[in-house]
């Protein structure tokens, strides 16, 4: 058992007959009254968010969760394929788990939290950043560097994201997974 102390972002607790992540966390401790912490909390069975506060020091139930990385083999429809980079154990995890599965791109390494309880997978964390190549948008113009207008782009994986103008087809772009939006192009 731990307390409110002890929350932090990424921690996995049992709360309501469901497992759930701490995704954003606030300790506030009001000029009156006690301190208290406001969570927000998200589902790893369906991937709902929900909004909580704990009093100061209240009890809440840990789940043990273990880290390893795995690499990403392929995808069908909703169910994405992982192997351990340790064991070579292959396993599928529905696409709910995963935070962005449409920036993932074969040969990917994620971490992957697992309960220890019973082996199930938990959450997939995906890398902050991912370097993709763009397979069709409509043609850059050259001048087209000095504005903020962007266009439709298709990525490797089948996602379309928002790129500047002066982005073309094969271009290889990094792009935050945590967003789903354009940070720069990578020069070859």
């Amino acid at each position: 058992m731990a307390n409110t102390s002890d929350i932090r972002k990424g921690l996995c607790i049992k709360y309501n007959n469901d497992i759930y992540k701490i995704v954003e966390f606030l300790h506030v401790k009001p000029g009156k009254g006690p301190a208290f912490v406001r969570t927000k909390l998200k589902s790893v069975t369906n991937g709902k968010v929900i909004e909580n506060t704990f009093s100061a020091g209240h009890k809440i139930d840990d789940v043990r969760v273990e880290t390893s990385k795995f690499q990403f083999l392929y995808n069908e429809k909703d169910d994405f394929y992982f192997m351990n980079t340790n064991d070579y154990n292959q396993f599928s995890i529905n696409s709910s788990l995963i935070e962005s599965p449409g920036f993932l791109k074969e040969g990917e390494l994620v971490n992957i939290s697992i309960n220890t309880e019973n082996g199930t997978p938990l959450t997939v964390d995906i890398p902050q950043n991912v370097i993709l190549e763009i397979i069709h948008t409509e043609p850059g113009i050259k001048g087209n560097t000095a504005t903020n207008s962007t266009k439709p782009a298709t990525l490797e994986t089948g996602t379309k994201i928002n790129v500047p103008l002066f982005i073309n087809e094969g271009d290889k772009i990094k792009i935050d997974t945590s967003k789903g939006i354009y940070l720069e192009r990578i020069k070859e």
